[in-house]
Formats: structure tokens, C-alpha cells, sequence
């Protein structure tokens, strides 16, 4: 996998940290969006994106992920994103 920072690495110094979801804002938000947002997630192969960390440099950055096929499509920081509904 390529970290952003350090370049192509070994898998093994990876760490995934869960898909990217948009979290809604919490002055607006009813309980039952808070509760979609916490507790359901899609488990369906798709384009995903997904934080992920490189463990010895403990860098956090995004994948850009094809799950159906396990292909990586993009990796870059978080603050490189223009990712639909992320905060700005």
C-alpha cells in the first residue's frame, strides 16, 4: 500500500480504521439520524473510502478502495479530500 507520506510500505505496517462516513451535524440531527450514523453501516462491495493508518509513522490518511475486488485506487491525506460530504 502507499502511504502518502512514506511511499509504497509492506501491508503489514497498516492499520484499517474503519469506512469514511459523513457525520451529520450535531445541531440538526434527530435521534434517529444519530442513530443510522452510529449503528448501520453498508456491507456492500462498492467504491469505498477509508481511513486507514500507517502504524510506524503513525500517519492517518484515506483510501479511495474497490472492496469488490480488493483494489486500491487512490491513497491521500485526509486534508486532500474532496470527498462528497466531508467537512470542510
Amino acid at each position: 500500500m502507499t502511504c502518502p507520506i512514506n511511499g509504497p510500505r509492506p501491508i503489514s505496517e497498516f492499520v484499517y480504521g474503519g469506512a469514511f462516513r459523513p457525520m451529520p451535524d450535531p445541531d440538526a440531527a434527530n435521534d434517529i439520524q444519530w442513530a443510522d450514523y452510529v449503528f448501520n453501516r453498508s456491507g456492500a462491495a462498492a467504491v469505498k473510502i477509508e481511513w486507514w493508518c500507517h502504524s510506524p509513522s503513525t500517519t492517518w490518511f484515506m483510501v479511495e478502495r474497490d472492496t469488490a475486488r480488493d483494489v486500491i485506487l487512490r491513497s491521500f491525506l485526509y486534508s486532500d479530500a474532496a470527498i462528497e460530504g466531508a467537512p470542510k
